[in-house]
């Protein structure tokens, strides 16, 4: 992968690459209907991410991915954790 890119990209958004490609590892085979595994990738990202997420947003998110209707990825994450 290019180092380059990457720096260039932890620049802009202040994001660890490291942090990110750790957490894509991690999501690799997890079980997304598992509530605790849910909670824990929302906490992870919302830390990563520097935006934090009250206990209703969480409680939000993980039913909508625990339900099946939404797919757990960061961007779906993400966008979730910046609605108004």
């Amino acid at each position: 992968m290019d180092s380059k890119f990457f720096k260039n990209l932890e620049g802009k958004t202040g994001v660890n690459m490291n942090e990110i490609l750790s957490l894509a590892n991690s999501l690799q085979g997890a079980n997304f209907q598992d509530e605790k595994t849910v909670r824990g990738v929302i906490q992870r990202v919302s830390r990563i991410a520097n935006k934090p997420v009250s206990k209703e947003m969480e409680d939000k998110i993980v039913n909508s991915i625990v339900n099946g209707k939404e797919k757990l990825d960061f961007n779906t994450i993400s966008k979730m954790i910046n609605k108004k």
